[in-house]
């Protein structure tokens, strides 16, 4: 069985890679882990500084594509570290483009069985607003995801 676990850094993403490596387990499975990485955001973030509070919500603080890369890699390094932790062996994977679509495309693409995904679980309020990536997961995933709190 193949599976594929999304991580962001959270203890949420954390928590989904360790269900993964109990499902790898009895399963004879093999993991992937991947981070993505999203190009268009940080371009559309604007350079100048934030000129209030509003501002602040439209735009994201990270310097530039090459930061959100190298923190990518260090979420990847970190749960590389877990997996080891727990006694599994993981392949890793930094993806660009929208996390929904670049996920579930690679998903299938690379024949995967299954997703695995950590969940924060914040208000209703704030997934109206800003959208829930494991929500967004199961609507387009081909393959079953399994979302972990």
């Amino acid at each position: 069985m193949k599976l594929l676990v999304a991580v962001d850094g959270s203890q949420e993403a954390d928590d989904a890679l360790a269900y993964a490596t109990d499902i790898a387990d009895a399963t004879e499975g093999t993991i992937t882990v991947v981070h993505t990485v999203d190009p268009d955001v940080y371009e559309q973030g604007g350079s100048q500084p934030i000129s209030g509070l509003s501002d602040a919500d439209q735009r994201l603080l990270l310097e530039s594509v090459e930061d959100a890369e190298d923190r990518g890699l260090n979420v990847l390094d970190d749960a590389t570290t877990l997996a080891e932790e727990l006694g599994h062996d993981v392949e890793t994977e930094l993806l660009y483009g929208d996390p929904v679509t670049v996920i579930t495309d690679y998903a299938e693409e690379t024949d995967f069985d299954t997703i695995f995904v950590g969940h924060r679980g914040r208000s209703e309020r704030t997934d109206r607003m800003l959208g829930s990536v494991a929500k967004a997961l199961v609507e387009r995933a081909t393959v079953p995801v399994t979302v972990v709190r």
